[in-house]
């Protein structure tokens, strides 16, 4: 079973990620705010990280950023998922080498889809 961080301030949104996922057999584990998704991230070692941009403390970019400088968690895949939807968002997610950028609102759909892409999982 592949373990997926989710991490955003809204509990709404983290809930829904953890039904949507958890209905497709990931487990869920959840952040917060970015400063509680690194901590998690080290101890936990999930298969993938779902990221949102906007939040209090360290955004998003940021805590990509670190992730993918860290040796021990840069490998892991991480997806953007944020309301924010300009080029230089986009540009600023790839400068941060996030492995997707998706905008909300989202399909859940297409959400499970990038999660199955990016974890090498055949579709049923």
């Amino acid at each position: 079973m592949h373990k997926v961080l989710v991490v955003d301030d809204e509990l709404n949104i983290r809930n829904i990620l953890d039904f949507t996922l958890g209905a497709e057999g990931y487990r869920v584990i959840a952040a917060g705010d970015g400063e509680e998704a690194l901590t998690l991230a080290a101890t936990e070692e999930p298969d993938l990280i779902i990221l949102d941009v906007m939040m209090p403390r360290s955004d998003g970019f940021e805590i990509c950023q670190r992730l993918k400088e860290n040796p021990a968690t840069a490998g892991i895949p991480v997806i953007l998922l944020t309301a924010r939807n300009t080029s230089d968002d986009r540009r600023r997610g790839s400068e941060v080498q996030a492995d997707e950028y998706i905008t909300k609102p989202f399909r859940p759909q297409m959400l499970i889809d990038k999660v199955q892409s990016l974890l090498g999982v055949r579709k049923g």
